[in-house]
Order: structure tokens, then sequence, then C-alpha cells
């Protein structure tokens, strides 16, 4: 604890955004460049050193925060990357993406603004990648054992990169023609830019992981041969079976699903395209879903160019304080917050029917109408209570040339094959049954992130990936030295 009264005397700061009018007119990272590590001292010196540090328990990976923001506020960077990378393979993905539930169970969130857990950890990450110290680290010797792990978004890359790390030859498939998953073709570039995933790649490349690309289990490549050939097979194909949304008027054209839009324009950034088929430049827009996805839905319609976007959230807005008695600390608590995305479409005024930023609360779809060709034009609306049930008097219409879906999703894609040919078995809400040690009920063949656990946070993906891996050295060699954070039916704190 470097500095013992830098909570009472330091505030918050966090890393600032550059402004909406400005980084709208890019994909990149919506915040200032070199910002960040001019304050991130300081903010370190804020942590507490807890006795009983609750971060810990509200981070399903066990970060080290006490130990590493200490060693920040000491500019000891070698060592504070050590002990971040001790219990995380991706600080680089989560410092951006994770919506930092450690935070929300840090002591001092009980009556201050938290520690900003999450910018100091991305501090880490990106200031060890310039300093040289995240090298490859290829095992010394191998063990003979074949990996094959389905699916490269964050809990499979940290399964392959920890089976690789254990002397295991493991090979990545991937149906997309790239490696990363949601995080490559989901996650807009103004969150993530694509080069922080290109370089773990290229790290894992070099440390002996082998990437199969274009390839899909149950298509390309039947279950049952891949079976044959791996001593084990881990399943993290994520939950990528989207929710619909059953309306009138839903066959309409131009209604798409979240997944549906957000890739494309994804692969604009990529250079795949010059321009999105669904792009919003000069639509009416409606987003359908009042989470993250909805957001990000939100960002990439702003920046296309839509003549307005309004964003649809069936629950009540929550206040800006923790409710004591629904989310006491140190549970996440449900509050009113303003993402990047949102806080663009209030400087900018995009959304002129909605509230400030975009959202529209306690909000309903009954219906969906459309023009002579087919072509949606409408979104009937109404007001809900607290139990969802229609307010008299506040039904009414938005102008929507094109609506987007982000209603999450209920489990994995059953479409590829890969479930029946090997035969496995599914949970009641459709996600893949498995043990206490990840496994399934077909002998070595074990389920892990989504697609086992159901929609969840990246640092439950990541924490996931990570014990599979043990469970997978553990059912190869008899025993294993990898650490296994959870368990696959931990869940997070709640009331």
């Amino acid at each position: 604890m470097a500095d013992p009264k830098g909570f009472m005397t330091t505030p918050r700061q966090d890393w600032p955004r550059r402004p909406a009018g400005e980084r709208v007119r890019d994909w990149d990272e919506v915040y200032v460049p070199g910002a960040l590590l001019p304050i991130i001292s300081e903010q370190a010196d804020r942590c507490m050193d807890c006795g009983v540090p609750f971060c810990h328990e509200a981070c399903p990976l066990g970060n080290l925060i006490p130990e590493w923001n200490d060693l920040v506020s000491r500019a000891d960077w070698r060592a504070a990357s050590d002990r971040l990378h001790a219990t995380n393979n991706f600080p680089e993905f989560t410092g951006r993406l994770c919506p930092a539930p450690c935070e929300a169970g840090c002591v001092l969130a009980i009556n201050q603004p938290a520690v900003t857990i999450k910018n100091v950890e991305v501090a880490i990450a990106d200031r060890a990648w310039a300093d040289g110290l995240t090298p490859p680290r290829p095992p010394d010797r191998l063990s003979g054992r074949t990996v094959a792990v389905i699916g490269s978004g964050p809990t499979g890359l940290a399964a392959a990169q920890q089976l690789t790390r254990a002397g295991h030859t493991v090979a990545v498939y991937e149906k997309d023609d790239r490696i990363g998953g949601l995080m490559r073709y989901g996650i807009p570039e103004f969150k993530m830019e694509k080069r922080h995933l290109e370089r773990r790649i290229k790290q894992m490349r070099a440390e002996g992981t082998k990437f199969r690309t274009s390839t899909t289990i149950g298509r390309d490549v039947m279950a049952d041969d891949l079976r044959t050939r791996y001593d084990a097979v881990v399943i993290a194909t994520g939950a990528t079976e989207w929710r619909e949304l059953h309306v009138p008027g839903r066959e309409l054209t131009g209604i798409q699903q979240a997944m549906e839009y957000l890739p494309l324009a994804n692969r604009v950034c990529e250079g795949d395209l010059e321009r999105s088929p669904m792009s919003a430049a000069g639509k009416h827009v409606v987003i359908v879903g009042g989470g993250d996805t909805g957001a990000d839905c939100l960002g990439t319609a702003i920046r296309e160019g839509a003549a307005s976007v309004t964003q649809l959230d069936i629950y009540a807005q929550p206040g800006a304080e923790r409710d004591e008695d629904t989310d006491p600390w140190p549970t996440y608590p449900k509050v009113y917050r303003l993402s990047a995305a949102h806080e663009e479409a209030r400087d900018l005024g995009t959304a002129p029917a909605a509230d400030a930023d975009a959202r529209l609360f306690a909000a309903s779809t009954l219906r969906f109408t459309g023009d002579e060709s087919g072509h949606v034009r409408a979104l009937h609306l109404v007001e809900v209570d607290e139990k969802r049930r229609p307010v008299e008097g506040t039904a009414r219409a938005l102008p929507a040339d094109l609506v987007l879906l982000a209603l999450g999703f209920s489990g994995p894609d059953r479409d590829d094959g890969l479930i029946e040919q090997l035969g496995l078995a599914l949970e009641p809400r459709g996600t893949i049954a498995r043990d206490a040690d990840f496994a399934t009920n077909v002998p070595g063949v074990f389920a892990a992130g989504d697609a086992a656990r159901g929609q969840s946070l990246i640092v439950w993906a990541i924490a996931e990936g990570r014990a599979v891996a043990a469970a997978v050295d553990r059912a190869l060699t008899g025993s294993s030295q990898l650490p296994a954070p959870i368990g696959p039916y931990d869940r997070p704190m709640t009331v």
C-alpha cells in the first residue's frame, strides 16, 4: 500500500474519452491515446489493500488486484505484469470489454467511487506489450497428447494457451475466416481495436498453438472424425443461438438480428467490404434490447451515418445509486450507466423521439408495419409497468427503416450438427450438459464457456477456459499444475 491515505485524498479519475463529435467520424477506440498512463499511478494509490479484498470474489478470475495496484503505484511494471498475467491470459481484452464486477465489489465502493481497477488493468497490459514483457512462453517439452479446441472466442483461446503451455499439442478450429469469435466480428472496433487480438494470436502461434480457420466442425470435419484424431476435445463454441421477437410484422425485410448486422460493419473495418450491405446510413434505426449488444449496434449505426437511432429497453430506467435492499454491496448493481455509445447519442442528439441518451426505458414492441414492397417502416410500442403490463394510452409508433434485434442468446448453435453427431446431452435451457470436471456425457469431450454456462461476461469466459484446461490436463496426465479459478457450477454473487 504505497499511499495509506490515497483513497481519501485522490478522487476517482477515469480514462478520458475523445469528444463524441470527433470519435464518431472514425472507428478507432473511443479513449484519448496516451491519456491513461499519466493518471494511473495515483489512481492505483486509491486501493486500500483491504484485509479481505472483495474485488477478488467479484472477479471469477481471482485477479490479484491489490497486489498489482501497489506495484503500479510504485511504477514496477514488470512485477505488475507478472501478477496480472498470473490469473488472466488476456488482460488487454478484459480491460476494454469487461463491465468490471470487481469495481462493484471494491470495498471503497461502499460509500465512495470505486478504484479504477479496469483502467489499471489495461494500463498494465498495454505497458507490458510496449516494454516487451509478454514474450511467447512455449513449453519446455511436449507431452505427446493432442487436444482440439472448437471455437476461438475468449474461452477457446484461454483453454488453448493454457494447454499449449502445459506441453500438449493444441489445434483451435474456427468456423469463421479469422480467429477471435465474437471478439473479432461481434465487438466493434471502437470498443477494442483488433490489433490487440492479432498480437495475442501471434504470441500463441509462437508458443505452438495451431489454428484452423474456415472450418466448421460437423460440416467441413465430422465430429466423430475429430474425436478419433485427438486425445481430448474442448467445445467452446459460445452461445450464438439468438433470441427472437415474435410479434406481428416480424417477416418484413429490414428487421435483422444484431449478430447479422455487427459482423458486416466489422468486415468493413477489416477491409473485406467497402460498405456494409446493412449499413444504417440515412436510415431511421430502432434497436430492440437494452444490453451491451444493443449499445454496440447504437455506436455502429451512429458511425455509419444513421438519420436517427433509438434503443428500446423493456426495463425501467435504473437509479443513479445502488439500491441496498435489492443490490447490496458487493453484488453488481443495477444502476444507470452511460456507455460511450450512449454518450455519443446524447451529445449528438441522434434520437429525438427518445430520452437524452437514445434509450426508451420500460418500452415493449407491439408490432411492425411496412410499405407496399414489404419493407419495415414503423415500430409500434407501448410503455409497460414493473410487471411488463402495457400502460393504457401510451402506445405510439417510431419511424423505422432498419430494426436491430439485440435480445441476447439462448445457447449454442445447433445448425452445424456438432451436438447431434457427438450425441451430447443438453440442459433444459439448451446449453451443453457437463459434470464437475467440465466433462460431457461423451468420453474425452469437454465443454466450457457460454456453450455450457450460458450467455455471460468475458471474465467468466476466460475463467472457464483456464478451468477447463486444468480439467483436460488432469484427465490426460493424471494431475495438473494449471490453475482452475472456477468450477462449472459457480455463479456470480447475488442476493
